[in-house]
């Protein structure tokens, strides 16, 4: 059994937090070690002259955290190792008082309900046939394609309806994507910190993956050229329009340089723009200028609605077939009913109007986020549903991201969306469309103060 006990007289009100704290920081400074295990409950509860619940509490903030690990009739441990799958949204209880921005999700009001319902109601009127009876999905989705044209179009994305997929949300599309673009012991290459599912996908599906570094302005194309050149390369995957952890919006100049390497070396690419035309002054997309080559996808969850679960997958003619046969054997088809809603929306305005009102949140929002952070470094994108700061030297990301979650901030470590093991710039991403604006506020100012103050995980920020 470790050794290890905290200062009596160093601990702070409310106790269980500052000794979660003062864990931590004994984890930071080596004194606990992976594997050690931690004094029982009463123990620590006698020696700090604290209750048995106090104890229980910070444990139980600490195994959320994933920073411990307990086993019934073992004890409790220093968690080994990092856990499998790394996630960078936190697990939150509903009795936790925890402001969350470390789950990235538009804004909600009023409004969305009442447009929902009035639709569901006039569904439940007029539903069509093959939206609920049909199962051939050329047939059943044939029009849905038709509206999915004029989105794309407001996305910057010219696509004739028969080269447009509609999927069940992005993340199918980004399957299909995948599965359509590379074959098993492929190599796929991304920025260095990018989409948190790419590597698990990319792995489950016998994929290689590569990270690329970045810059201010996206991912460098010497890098690109460079593993280009030493290895086969099947496919890129990009976010260039502020979706990628960092907010990073790529210029035109470089969409169109990672364009001319990728058309040099015969390489797809699939560009992720979950986002679609939530930034109004955005350059072309990827797809709209090497469209022979691109596999482009969008969505509505983070753009209108998170339970509008309905994308479109853009493939090029070459690969249509490929990419339809895919989709039939991993989904057989997008549900009809979320299509029947999104083209509803396309057609009467809703989807346009909650789009603009979505824009003028998401702005306030930045806003906000510009002056809690003043003075600080960190970018974002004018209506964008994160921003992402660089972590001060002394900081781990562990360690900032469980002190926010004491302090009742959660946001999520860049080391979330890490392409490779190889290490990054630390960092962390911090979401604005969860929380209302007030405990959006507060929270900003908790994380803000922070970065202001020294990194030592043993005091509290109270």
């Amino acid at each position: 059994m470790t050794i290890w006990r905290p200062e009596r007289g160093a601990l702070k009100r409310p106790a269980y937090r500052s000794l979660a704290q003062s864990l931590i920081g004994a984890i930071e400074s080596g004194e606990l070690q992976p594997g050690d295990r931690l004094p029982t409950h009463r123990e620590l509860a006698f020696d700090l002259g604290l209750s048995v619940q106090t104890i229980s509490r910070a444990y139980e903030e600490l195994v959320r955290l994933d920073i411990v690990t307990g086993e019934v009739g073992r004890g409790t441990f220093v968690r080994a190792g990092p856990v499998e799958t790394r996630t960078p949204y936190h697990r939150l209880g509903g009795d936790e008082d925890v402001i969350d921005c470390s789950m990235l999700t538009p804004v909600i009001g009023a409004i969305h309900s009442t447009r929902m319902s009035a639709t569901m109601a006039e569904l439940a009127q007029a539903a069509p046939e093959g939206a609920l009876f049909s199962f051939r999905p050329g047939q059943t989705m044939r029009p849905h394609r038709d509206s999915g044209a004029r989105w794309l179009a407001r996305c910057g994305v010219d696509a004739q309806p028969d080269r447009i997929l509609p999927t069940n949300g992005a993340t199918a599309a980004m399957t299909v994507a995948l599965m359509t673009a590379a074959s098993p012991g492929d190599l796929v290459l991304s920025e260095e910190i990018g989409h948190h599912t790419l590597r698990p996908l990319a792995r489950y599906l016998g994929l290689r993956i590569g990270a690329l570094a970045s810059d201010e302005d996206g991912i460098a194309p010497d890098s690109f050229a460079h593993a280009c050149a030493a290895n086969p390369v099947k496919a890129i995957y990009v976010m260039p329009n502020g979706l990628n952890p960092t907010a990073t919006t790529m210029s035109a100049d470089r969409r169109a340089a990672l364009v001319e390497i990728a058309r040099a070396h015969d390489i797809l690419i699939v560009e992720n723009d979950a986002w679609g035309p939530l930034q109004p002054e955005r350059p072309r997309p990827i797809a709209a200028l090497a469209p022979e080559r691109t596999l482009y996808f969008t969505g509505f969850s983070k753009c209108l609605l998170p339970g509008l679960r309905a994308a479109y997958l853009v493939a090029p003619e070459a690969l249509v077939a490929a990419a339809t046969n895919r989709h039939l054997v991993t989904n057989w088809m997008a549900t009809p009913l979320m299509f029947e809603i999104a083209s509803s929306w396309i057609a009467d305005g809703t989807a346009a109007a909650l789009l603009r009102w979505q824009q003028r949140a998401l702005g306030r929002r930045n806003r906000i986020a510009a002056e809690m952070l003043e003075g600080l470094p960190f970018r974002a994108s004018p209506n964008g549903l994160h921003v992402w700061t660089p972590l001060p030297e002394g900081w781990s990301e562990g360690a900032f991201v469980a002190h926010a979650r004491l302090n009742g901030v959660a946001v999520a470590a860049g080391s979330a969306f890490a392409i490779s093991d190889r290490a990054a710039s630390a960092g962390v991403r911090i979401c604005l469309g969860g929380p209302a604006e007030a405990a959006l506020r507060r929270g900003l100012e908790t994380v803000a103060e922070l970065l202001r103050g020294e990194p030592d995980p043993g005091i509290p920020v109270i």
